[in-house]
């Protein structure tokens, strides 16, 4: 049974209410199977595909999720400059060796248990997972009926944020979950909507990412693109033209710096699939099991060194 700690949530100059995270053990949900193009596994590989069948959860069901998982999540302050500091939420993977990182960045709506349930999830795929509330500052206040950020309040607040402050805070944060015993020196970062946006640039900004994977964010400027070192894998939605004319630019930008990206465009999805996944007819749930392995694959390929399994 997983045990989750009370920490409390100081962030100069405000303070704010502490935080009880919720304890239970129970069954991890029933895993939807997802089929792999490619060739027959050999048993490492079916193992490996094994791992992967289990989605995160839709937005509907995420606090359920964190209430049932077995894993170890916690909250901890990162301090991330002389003045600032933010909460992350970090879960551990049960594994008998070390880790490799992944920093997930929140949509605009800030840090919600959505997001806590996507790290949950990659936290049972193998990474020690961190989620950072990029918000920490703003003294955001709390929906009364859910206890997550208000939504007009954080999109508001998000738009006031300093990208440069950003990725210093995220690159912070990924240093921090190296620096714990149980992980390697090696992290990736994903994001989804505002958060995949981020994601794309951080890889733009920090040289030492070792992979980058985006959720229907829109994509730098082709001549920002010469920085990138890290493997990008972008994920959107088909029906999600105000993003997705930013992608063919950035491919062939890439292609031409030969740097590595790769993307999928999920027909009938829809913007922020992998949270709604009962929307679309359908679409955003295939979408979602469609996407999702192709997220683990990629960071298991460069931030653990494994071969990626299945097309």
């Amino acid at each position: 049974m997983a045990e989750h700690r009370r920490v409390a949530w100081i962030a100069a100059p405000f303070a704010v209410a502490a935080f009880l995270a919720a304890t239970g053990a129970a069954a991890q949900q029933a895993r939807d199977q997802v089929e792999h193009r490619g060739e027959a596994a050999h048993a490492p590989q079916a193992t490996a595909k094994a791992r992967q069948t289990a989605l995160p959860p839709g937005a509907a069901d995420a606090r359920q999720r964190l209430a049932n998982s077995p894993r170890h999540g916690e909250w901890v302050m990162v301090a991330t400059g002389p003045a600032d500091s933010v909460r992350a939420w970090v879960v551990y993977p049960e594994r008998p060796d070390r880790a490799p990182v992944v920093v997930v960045v929140h949509e605009i709506y800030g840090l919600t248990d959505w997001i806590r349930a996507v790290a949950d999830q990659l936290a049972a795929d193998g990474f020690i997972a961190i989620a950072p509330d990029l918000l920490t500052m703003k003294n955001v206040p709390a929906d009364p009926a859910t206890g997550e950020p208000d939504r007009d309040a954080a999109t508001a607040a998000i738009r006031t944020l300093d990208p440069a402050d950003v990725h210093r805070q995220l690159r912070a944060v990924a240093e921090y979950g190296m620096g714990l015993p149980a992980a390697t020196r090696s992290y990736g970062v994903v994001g989804f909507c505002w958060g995949g946006a981020v994601a794309f640039a951080h890889a733009v900004r920090v040289p030492e990412l070792g992979a980058a994977v985006v959720y229907y964010g829109a994509s730098p400027a082709p001549e920002e693109l010469g920085t990138v070192r890290a493997p990008v894998l972008g994920l959107y939605g088909g029906d999600d033209a105000r993003v997705n004319v930013t992608v063919p630019p950035a491919d062939s930008a890439m292609k031409a710096l030969g740097k590595t990206f790769e993307y999928q465009i999920y027909d009938g999805a829809g913007h922020g699939f992998l949270r709604q996944q009962d929307g679309k007819d359908g679409a955003n749930l295939a979408a979602a099991r469609a996407a999702w392995p192709r997220t683990v694959e990629w960071f298991r390929r460069y931030l653990m060194g494994e071969a990626r399994v299945g097309g």
